[in-house]
């Protein structure tokens, strides 16, 4: 497509296709359009004429995007040019600070990438990029809106040089971010506090939209701050669940200061009481940097050595105390004005209550005292209003909303108990708070199904979850022998104390004296749930997740198979008891998925007492045999379609639970024995009916999966067994019957290129895998007695790779996390099928492994490394015996040689591989350099006159003085390397390797006052 548009309207037409165009054709002919204006040289033009002439907040956006792309690239822009874009941004927004808030924030990440890419850039003995903090004090100084843009920036800022760009060098980033954090980042912090008096030392009007965003953008500023990878650990480590600062020691001053303490309070004391002033969406931003800031420096208390007071035993109760009475006066208003109920968006409640677990067990007997308060004062209302026949909707729905607000922090702070040091004392508050929550529970489920309410139902299963992870679990066994009576306590071992504290109270009220009492009580909610919630998802999906999360675990499982509740699910699990398991329209496809999960948990509650009783397996799975056997005769007599469809759905996610759970040989074998030959044939003739239909062979495929994975040696059946070829036979049919029909689908739009085709061939191919590597069939015996399952089955193979493109391969994680470990297990052990490949379809394989060694995801990257070497191990040895050997086995002489002529074909390809993996060694982040060494040496033996040349372009690029230590680098890169490849042979080259690298890095690391050297050896 040829850069047509050149005025501002056909820029502007661009724009709307781009960002919100409802044609998808449209869109991504605009996609590739910003491609080529990015390498058009006239993109700086058209992106000043979209900002200063541009009619919609789009064009704008636009604009920044390129501009964001341009200072991106790898070879970047002139210094002059870099800065002149910086310095036109900054005026642009100062001019106009009222801009779209998108717009801004697209225009600002400009500036910061620009300021990380050139921090060390020096010109007149001066650092050029690093002005822009004086700068943004100027923004400061201006209005409340450029008071806004000029924090944002710094946020920015900050987020940019925390951020890990994995295209790019990581020491180059560690050196950036070390050097900002040093020179720059306590400055900024110092900045944002100082600020942050400033807004509180006026009255707070958060109606004021202006001062609300300031209130936010300065604190994500200084949560941003706080979240900077100080020590130059890995990103992951630095995120939002680490609750442990690693801030400098130069920074100890300013949080053993009585005033920052202060602010923080004062700030978050002053917002709840606001909030019933405002609409709710205003609290999960401001809250959440706010919870986040008090977790860390709650957290942080036992690691202070200082004798001064820090305050936070004052503070802390305060905090939790305003964020628990905020959030019960807040349902009122919800409910009444009909705004959007915040305990509906459950991932963001979710995360603010893992904030506050830490700071709620801080002086902990004053949150306990309020919550105890709060919790009778509630609940008693709550039943009167049961009892209350003209019970109003409104107080009642009121009522719900407080009370699961308070079960979802009593949840929050027994789970705390885990965060934070705990006393005696503190457990037996626990116990108090527990007790309250399972009366509720009591009360509630007595009165269904008329007293239901979904939001109560998920904060109980909120709070039996953090109880099981407290005081319920396989680490408590030791404690487990806890007191029926209070008198008994003096026979309890003193390290069971803790956990009897916990149940004292629990005993008294409720009679629960132990775990195992309460292991029958999370059971009977199990079920009571499953029997009357089988139409909500939420609460369905939920309860199934605790009951699998109780089912792991050897110690919890054989407590649980005693209790009445799981012997009635073990003999009962029919949608007659379990509404859930049924098959009407009225349930969605989607809902089940959480049948795979109910199916997982029951199976290990089963296994427990399982043994070799086949019996009892097949009561088990009567209700099972009862649906294929119903299916059987549907199929047979052509009716009700549709109703078979959704049987087998749902006995095809039936089945991946309980195959999941089956870890052993004998069990495995019980269910192949019940699924071979009946019922294995009817998953196959439903793939080759409802083909184009992902809903039905998403789960039968996944299923074929599961029964392939030899998960602890399962499938290792014995010798006078054939169910290892029988199983692979069946697979073999259905992943041939899935791979020809779905390539009969034609060609498909961009949006259902993957749902309906790549996902099944995706799970296809892990299915193959798991076949090939588990060690459980002989693949020679297939040709021995001309049986070509094995034959069909790769032809499959080859079939659904051909109908894939190389972009889509790496563009979807999950097929290329399946494709490339199949293409491993296939040069390891069956070259001569690769051999045997036509060269067209040779050459895709090997331009897979090639684009694939320069993935950033490891898993692809290393499985390429070691497909590349078993395809070259196998071509050096082969072309090593061909001279010592003439008269060799014509089979391997013949597949060798069509290898060999493929390769003297096609010289490129292993060249164009060998100088990714050298441009991979001496430029790139290189995370697998172990994976990287073993092909490398094979393919510089095989080419050595090719190595030559990658070397000596190296070495004469560069400076005179330099060209000297690269040559020795690579003398002794193949130092002792003799002309083999055994493996003491490649282990020198890889220790060889190791040594090159870091030392051509050394002779190629630029000053700070130079250009960084940017070579591709590629080029």
């Amino acid at each position: 497509m040829a850069l047509h548009f050149q005025n501002l309207a056909e820029l502007e037409a661009l724009c709307t296709h781009l960002y919100i165009g409802t044609d998808l054709t449209q869109r991504i002919e605009a996609e590739k359009a910003l491609l080529e204006l990015i390498d058009s040289p006239e993109c700086l033009s058209k992106c000043q004429l979209l900002l200063e002439q541009g009619t919609t907040s789009y064009a704008q956006l636009l604009a920044a995007t390129c501009l964001s792309k341009l200072v991106s690239r790898v070879n970047p822009l002139p210094v002059e040019q870099r800065i002149d874009i910086r310095n036109y941004i900054l005026n642009y927004v100062a001019s106009q600070p009222k801009l779209a808030p998108f717009v801004i924030q697209a225009l600002i990440q400009v500036i910061a990438k620009i300021t990380k890419l050139g921090w060390f850039e020096v010109q007149k003995d001066q650092f050029v990029f690093r002005e822009i903090i004086a700068d943004v004090k100027k923004f400061l100084q201006g209005t409340v809106e450029h008071c806004i843009i000029g924090v944002i920036i710094l946020s920015e800022l900050t987020q940019e040089m925390n951020l890990v760009d994995y295209s790019r060098p990581s020491a180059k980033h560690r050196k950036i971010a070390t050097s900002f954090r040093d020179t720059s980042l306590k400055d900024i912090l110092v900045l944002a506090c100082s600020l942050l008096k400033e807004v509180l030392a006026k009255p707070l009007n958060l109606q004021d939209q202006c001062q609300q965003n300031l209130v936010m953008q300065v604190l994500k500023l200084v949560l941003n701050c706080l979240n900077f990878d100080f020590i130059g650990s890995s990103a992951d480590e630095s995120a939002d669940d680490l609750c442990t600062v690693q801030i400098p020691t130069t920074w100890r001053t300013i949080f053993l200061e009585p005033e920052t303490l202060d602010l923080f309070f004062n700030l978050y004391h002053s917002l709840p009481p606001l909030l019933s002033q405002l609409h709710w969406e205003f609290a999960p931003n401001s809250v959440h940097y706010l919870l986040t800031l008090w977790q860390r420096m709650v957290a942080s208390v036992p690691f202070v050595k200082s004798t001064e007071p820090h305050l936070l035993d004052t503070y802390a109760p305060e905090i939790t105390k305003a964020f628990i009475t905020s959030r019960l006066e807040s349902v009122a208003i919800v409910v009444r004005d009909h705004l959007d109920d915040p305990l509906d968006d459950t991932a963001t409640v979710f995360q603010q209550l893992e904030q506050l677990c830490t700071v709620s067990r801080c002086e902990y007997e004053k949150t306990c005292t309020l919550l105890v308060q709060l919790f009778d004062q509630n609940a008693q209302n709550y039943q009167k209003l049961l009892h209350s026949a003209s019970g109003l909707t409104v107080d009642m729905a009121i009522q719900e909303g407080r009370l699961a607000w308070l079960v979802y922090l009593v949840g929050t702070v027994v789970g705390g108990r885990l965060t934070y040091t705990s006393t005696d004392e503190h457990d037996a508050m626990d116990g108090e708070l527990s007790c309250r929550v399972f009366q509720l529970i009591s009360l509630m489920d007595t009165g269904l199904p008329q007293c239901s309410n979904e939001k109560i139902e998920l904060a109980v299963l909120w709070f039996l979850d953090q109880f099981r992870k407290t005081y319920v679990g396989d680490q408590l066994q030791r404690t487990s022998k806890v007191v029926r009576l209070r008198s008994d306590v003096s026979r309890v071992p003193e390290k069971a104390w803790k956990i009897v504290k916990v149940y004292a109270r629990m005993s008294e009220v409720l009679g629960i004296t132990d775990d195992n009492h309460v292991l029958e009580t999370f059971m009977t909610k199990i079920v009571t749930n499953l029997k009357y919630w089988g139409r909500c998802e939420p609460v369905i999906s939920r309860t199934l997740q605790f009951l699998n999360d109780l089912s792991v675990g050897y110690i919890l499982l054989k407590k649980l198979v005693k209790i009445d509740a799981v012997k009635f699910m073990l003999k009962n699990h029919t949608s007659e008891h379990f509404p859930f398991l049924g098959i009407t329209d009225s349930y969605s496809l989607s809902d089940f998925r959480c049948r795979t999960t109910f199916y997982t948990a029951l199976t290990r509650l089963l296994m427990v007492d399982l043994g070799e009783d086949e019996d009892e397996f097949e009561n088990f799975m009567l209700p099972l045999t009862v649906s294929f056997e119903t299916v059987l005769q549907i199929f047979n007599n052509n009716f009700k379609q549709e109703e078979v469809k959704r049987m087998l759905i749902g006995l095809a996610r039936d089945l991946r639970g309980i195959a999941f759970a089956l870890n052993t040989k004998t069990s495995y074998t019980m269910l192949f024995d019940w699924m071979y030959p009946t019922y294995l044939p009817i998953l196959q003739r439903a793939v080759e009916r409802w083909y184009g239909e992902p809903a039905c062979t998403t789960p039968i495929l996944k299923l074929l999966a599961e029964l392939m994975q030899n998960r602890s040696q399962r499938l290792n059946f014995d010798v006078s067994s054939p169910n290892g070829i029988l199983l692979f036979r069946e697979a073999s049919k259905m992943i041939c019957t899935y791979g020809n029909q779905i390539l009969s689908l034609g060609s498909l739009s961009k949006d259902q290129m993957y749902p309906m085709k790549l996902k099944g061939i995706s799970i296809c191919y892990s299915a193959l895998k798991s076949a090939l590597c588990g060690n459980y069939v002989s693949f020679g015996v297939f040709k021995l007695y001309g049986d070509n399952h094995f034959d069909n089955v790769l032809q499959a193979f080859v079939k659904m790779l051909l109908s894939v493109s190389h972009s889509d391969l790496l563009q979807y994680r999950k097929l290329s996390q399946s494709y490339y470990p199949l293409l491993e297990c296939l040069t390891q052990d069956h070259m001569s099928f690769i051999t045997n490949l036509e060269p067209p379809v040779l050459l895709y394989v090997l331009t897979s492994i090639s684009e694939g060694l320069t993935t950033l995801d490891t898993v692809v990257s290393s499985s390429c490394c070691t497909s590349l070497d078993y395809v070259v191990t196998y071509l050096y040895k082969h072309i090593a015996k061909e001279g010592k050997k003439p008269l060799r086995c014509r089979e391997a002489t013949q597949a060798g040689q069509r290898l060999l002529h493929f390769m003297q074909q096609n010289p490129d390809v292993l060249q164009q591989m060998m100088s990714v993996l050298m441009n991979t060694i001496v430029f790139e982040d290189c995370r697998n350099q172990w994976s990287v060494s073993r092909p490398l040496l094979a393919l510089i033996l095989l080419d050595e006159k090719y190595f030559s040349e990658l070397r000596a372009s190296l070495i004469n690029s560069q400076s005179l003085p330099k060209q000297e230590v690269l040559a020795q680098c690579f003398r002794n890169l193949m130092e002792g390397v003799e002309q083999n490849l055994s493996i003491k042979n490649r282990d020198r080259f890889t220790q060889n390797l190791s040594v090159f690298r870091r030392d051509v890095a050394e002779a190629l690391r630029c000053d700070g006052s130079t250009e960084p050297c940017s070579l591709d050896m590629m080029s």
